[in-house]
């Protein structure tokens, strides 16, 4: 039994060396990955273990690195890359969408594009336009594609792992506001499944939901709100695509209410599907409508503004307690 306090950042460089210590046909690319160790120095030291052949720093160009991720793959090579700032993935999203996500289709089975898609996702961390997005929505909403945001060193370490492991490609959200949060890992235990939502903390008056950043979030809203005498349940979703809402409708038929956080404009986001979802599915549980703590419906702010922008503790309790007057 080998237990460490990881970082997320530290959790995933772990993971990320142990899958390329298994299997040879892991080459991880993108901007800066090597030399430097990425931006948020992830990739930290692997190029000096691992050689220039397998952490490939490439040049500023996007496209340019999932069309070469698309001819690796289909040569037998599980390619894993690195967009370094959420809103630099849009010169690939053509690539994503028009080759990754549907080559396994157009091929009828015959070729698999097992690709991962690291990207830092969402705000926090007081940075310049493009540098703060959310743009999880595109992707789930592209059948083809898997879609998992991790929150927790655990979830870090093993998923990466498993995303890597995977037949399909998987685009691998990470909070990057929350590289720095640590927990015990341990790395000899047996993960849950990748595709798997996962109950965090139990309650029984409301069930609150969130993914990526937004799970320390959650998880802070219960326990203040469990001072006022509310007990919620928080399910960490964990994958956006598929979305595992077993767990989420075991719960709201208990609950009988459900509130959806995310760092994302609330607008057609995840929590509109979700709503939809667990509407259909737990109409005759539901004591209150289901209802969504977002961001707002404009470009994400300057810095100076974005705590008035991201979903904070007092709007997700103040949506808790419009849930609980019902």
């Amino acid at each position: 039994m080998s237990t460490q306090t990881l970082t997320i950042g530290k959790a995933l460089n772990l993971g990320l060396r142990r899958a390329m210590e298994d299997d040879a046909k892991v080459v991880l690319m993108g901007e800066d990955i090597g030399r430097l160790g990425g931006v948020f120095r992830i990739t930290d030291g692997l190029q000096k273990d691992f050689g220039e052949d397998r952490v490939v720093d490439t040049p500023l160009a996007e496209a340019g690195i999932l069309g070469t991720a698309v001819g690796l793959a289909m040569r037998g090579y599980r390619p894993v890359c690195e967009i370094q700032f959420d809103g630099f993935v849009f010169p690939a999203y053509n690539q994503i969408v028009t080759q990754v996500a549907k080559i396994h289709a157009r091929s009828r089975g015959k070729l698999a594009l097992p690709i991962v898609i690291r990207i830092p996702f969402g705000g926090g961390i007081g940075a310049v336009e493009h540098h703060s997005e959310s743009p999880e929505a595109y992707f789930a909403h592209t059948p083809g594609l898997k879609v998992v945001a991790v929150s927790n060193p655990v979830d870090a370490y093993f998923g990466i792992q498993q995303a890597i492991a995977a037949p399909d490609p998987v685009v691998f959200l990470e909070p990057k506001r929350r590289y720095w949060e640590k927990a015990e890992v341990d790395t000899d235990a047996t993960p849950d499944p990748l595709f798997a939502s996962r109950v965090v903390r139990g309650g029984d008056d409301l069930t609150l939901l969130a993914y990526g950043p937004m799970v320390k979030t959650a998880l802070q809203a219960a326990q203040a709100a469990e001072e006022e005498g509310r007990s919620l349940e928080v399910v960490d979703l964990r994958t956006l695509s598929p979305l595992d809402l077993d767990p989420v409708v075991e719960s709201v038929r208990r609950t009988g209410r459900c509130v959806v956080v995310h760092e994302a404009p609330v607008t057609l986001g995840l929590g509109a599907e979700i709503a939809a979802r667990v509407t259909e599915t737990c109409f005759h549980s539901l004591e209150a409508p289901v209802l969504r703590v977002g961001g707002y419906d404009v470009p994400y702010p300057p810095s100076k503004l974005e705590e008035e922008y991201l979903p904070d503790l007092d709007r997700v309790l103040d949506t808790v307690d419009r849930a609980m007057e019902f």
